[in-house]
């Protein structure tokens, strides 16, 4: 890390991400963690070793999810003295775990660890209404049978409708796709762009897998053994046909099922430790950790939700002193398409760069033939909480493959927060 000891990325590895109500609509968080997990120790051979933590995460999960973290590792094959922990911050949540295993490495708090993070659109946890809810409460705490009863008094059937999930943000009713539809607005983000970017994933996920670049990195699990989202016969044909899924009504919406992320299930993990651990148990490192950040914008009041990004590349570049330009690849997580062409514009923009982020003059343009190499979550599908995991492995791969170099990675997260980190070999 840029403050403490290097931090070594020595691998990971995931379960192919599935579409909601598929391959694992009945496993949940624990299963595919458990999955991943196992299959991580048996990658790098960690068969009853004491790790220094084990963070996982989860944005959809039951309460008894609550210690996915610690009953994972239990799982896992990893020696039982190994502690767990449990985190959360959306679509960043496991770059974060990652981020969270790195600074007690770079202080040495640990000299090991693992970051990852699973989620799950098919098992989600439902309640009842809040009516009901407080009715059952009510009874709870009542002394008598008559004070029991009488917590019912009034009930309605219509009451026994179940609350789901919601993935609209709390403080503005909009969902996400939503959200990033004034954004596409603002930045005159066409539909034929968003589209061609989204081809372009599947095209790129679809070589990679061809050309075995995730033999190692992805474990079958279920009977799948490739991402169910991957369309790789892609195609602009194709997807001009599709209706928006978001403003239905406008005639400017410009976000479709096929430039968005669909609902995913899936999970991945990735192996952290310092220079010395590495080399004593025998393990490469792949590349190091440099840096990381985390930014907010407030998009309660007209910033866009997905921006924050830009924030927090801007601020850990001057931190760094690196320009946007200073890197080999780039892995801007694919939330949707117009996402992605957002953050780049606002990147080249004058006026965002001086007003926004404080700069004399705007980061720049990036080529796009350095972006998601080997495709991204559009292709790969999005479970909220494995990305940053799925992206950190796949990047400290191609720097290896690639013989060093430098990767930025970028994920925007519901709630107007971004997280950003450097990794180097």
């Amino acid at each position: 890390m840029l403050h403490g000891r290097p931090v070594a990325i020595l691998g990971g590895v995931r379960i192919p991400f599935c579409r909601q109500n598929t391959a694992y609509a009945d496993v949940g968080n624990l299963g595919m963690s458990v999955r991943t997990l196992g299959a991580l120790v048996e990658k790098f051979g960690l068969h009853g070793q004491q790790l220094g933590e084990v963070a996982m995460g989860a944005v959809i999960k039951h309460s008894s999810d609550w210690n996915l973290g610690r009953e994972a590792a239990l799982s896992s094959g990893l020696s039982a003295l190994t502690p767990g922990i449990t985190l959360q911050r959306a679509c960043g949540t496991s770059l974060d775990t990652i981020i969270h295993i790195a600074g007690k490495i770079a202080t040495g708090q640990i000299e090991s660890g693992i970051g990852g993070g699973s989620d799950t659109t098919s098992d989600v946890p439902i309640v009842y209404g809040q009516s009901l809810r407080r009715r059952l409460l009510k009874a709870a705490a009542a002394k008598t049978t008559g004070d029991k009863l009488a917590a019912f008094k009034g009930f309605k059937l219509s009451e026994l409708k179940p609350d789901f999930p919601g993935v609209a943000e709390p403080r503005t009713g909009k969902s996400m796709g939503n959200h990033c539809e004034d954004m596409a607005k603002e930045w005159n983000i066409s539909r034929d762009s968003q589209d061609e970017l989204a081809v372009a994933s599947h095209h790129k996920l679809a070589a990679a897998y061809e050309r075995g670049f995730f033999d190692d990195l992805v474990v079958s699990f279920r009977g799948v053994s490739r991402d169910n989202v991957l369309r790789p016969d892609s195609s602009l044909e194709k997807l001009s046909t599709l209706k928006p899924a978001f403003d239905k009504s406008s005639g400017r919406g410009t976000l479709t099922a096929g430039n968005s992320t669909p609902l995913t299930d899936g999970a991945s993990a990735c192996l952290l430790a310092s220079d010395e651990w590495a080399a004593a148990h025998g393990h490469e490192v792949l590349c190091h950790l440099r840096d990381a950040q985390v930014a907010a914008v407030d998009f309660v009041h007209g910033e866009g939700l997905l921006m924050a990004p830009t924030v927090a590349v801007a601020e850990m570049l001057k931190r760094n002193g690196l320009t946007l330009q200073d890197f080999d690849f780039y892995e801007i997580h694919e939330a949707f398409a117009a996402q992605v062409l957002c953050t780049l514009r606002a990147w080249e923009s004058e006026d965002y760069c001086r007003t926004r982020l404080g700069l004399e003059a705007p980061l720049g343009r990036i080529d796009p033939a350095k972006i998601n190499p080997n495709g991204s979550s559009l292709a790969a599908g999005h479970p909220f909480a494995a990305t940053g995991a799925r992206i950190v492995a796949a990047a400290a791969k191609e720097l290896k493959l690639r013989g060093g170099g430098r990767c930025l990675v970028s994920i925007c997260t519901a709630g107007g927060m971004g997280v950003v980190a450097i990794l180097e070999r």
